[in-house]
């Protein structure tokens, strides 16, 4: 879906995944100040809107998700996982429930994969889940922002934010009076800064909770009977996952930033040596300038400097090896 902001002055558009928002609207590294400083929103409309209604939702979601979510109470936010049999991440769901109503919103497209595993497991249960993609838009208010949320409008308020379901209809009218509209550059900069994963970007087909510290966010250890629990609590005893997420600071004399998927390699074995890791995300922050996370292998020393193709980046870690 195009989002109606696309209209605004300066809007460039986002390509990719984010494709149908806003990427920025001329001036990055304001957007992001405005971000950090609590102002300003983000047009987050092109992401996927899951309902799940009817009297069993909340117990029917405890059984398939990895977070703990039979009692979640009323405007209390949280974040879950669907895993696959083997314990990799498949979907990632950001939630609310309003009472009588589990609101989630999803990773772009991903709703007719999602909304066919709920479906396939409905059984004998009193739900109902539904893309509301087309009727609501998510947009992002941040951290110690003041602008009002109108009534009637779902929140799913975190530390990171306020994330509002707002009728589609609304959108631009509320943009209008309470902008200025933040692009999802400087949103995706922000996310990269406070180590947090995104489905597709820091995940691949293999991925498991451990190696992006989605544990304890997401995943509930308290809790079985999901599927992928297995793996799951294995990995948890041992304590040995086959990679784990770094952050990485990047030589910011580059140019270019490095995409998804430039391989990272020990600096003391230069640019041939072997791939211990891979970019997921880069980005260009206001403050620390050329920023990325990044899988590498678990054993990789914590003070080892890398080449991220032939950029040098040191690393801070987000999950310990």
């Amino acid at each position: 879906m195009k989002s109606p902001l696309l209209s605004l002055p300066g809007a460039v558009p986002a390509e990719g995944v984010d494709e149908g928002v806003a990427a920025h609207y001329g001036e990055l590294y304001r957007e992001q100040r405005a971000l950090a400083d609590g102002t300003g929103l983000v047009d987050l409309s092109h992401r996927g809107v899951i309902t799940v209604t009817g009297d069993d939702r909340l117990s029917w979601l405890h059984l398939l998700l990895t977070q703990h979510v039979s009692e979640l109470p009323t405007g209390q936010a949280t974040e879950a996982l669907i895993l696959s049999a083997n314990g990799h991440i498949e979907h990632a769901l950001y939630l609310v429930d309003d009472g009588t109503t589990t609101w989630a919103h999803i990773e772009p497209g991903t709703q007719e994969a999602l909304l066919a595993y709920l479906e396939s497991m409905k059984f004998f249960y009193r739900v109902e889940a539904t893309d509301r993609t087309a009727e609501f838009a998510v947009v992002h208010l941040p951290a110690g922002s003041i602008t009002p949320v109108p009534d009637g409008v779902v929140v799913r308020e975190t530390a990171h934010g306020r994330d509002l379901f707002l009728p589609r209809a609304e959108l631009e009218a509320y943009a209008e009076a309470n902008g200025p509209a933040i692009g999802v550059l400087a949103h995706e900069a922000l996310r990269v800064e406070a180590h947090r994963p995104r489905l597709g970007f820091e995940t691949d087909h293999r991925t498991i909770p451990h190696e992006l510290g989605w544990i304890g966010t997401a995943v509930h250890l308290q809790k079985g009977c999901y599927r992928g629990q297995e793996t799951v609590a294995r990995v948890h005893n041992l304590g040995k996952p086959p990679r784990r997420l770094v952050f990485l600071h990047l030589d910011g004399s580059e140019v270019h930033l490095p995409g998804h998927g430039t391989e990272v390699r020990l600096a003391a074995e230069g640019s041939d040596g072997r791939k211990i890791g891979f970019v997921t995300t880069s980005a260009r922050h206001h403050e620390l300038g050329p920023i990325a996370l990044a899988l590498v292998k678990r054993n990789v020393p914590l003070d080892a400097e890398l080449l991220v193709g032939t950029t040098a980046a040191a690393q801070e870690a987000v999950v310990e090896p």
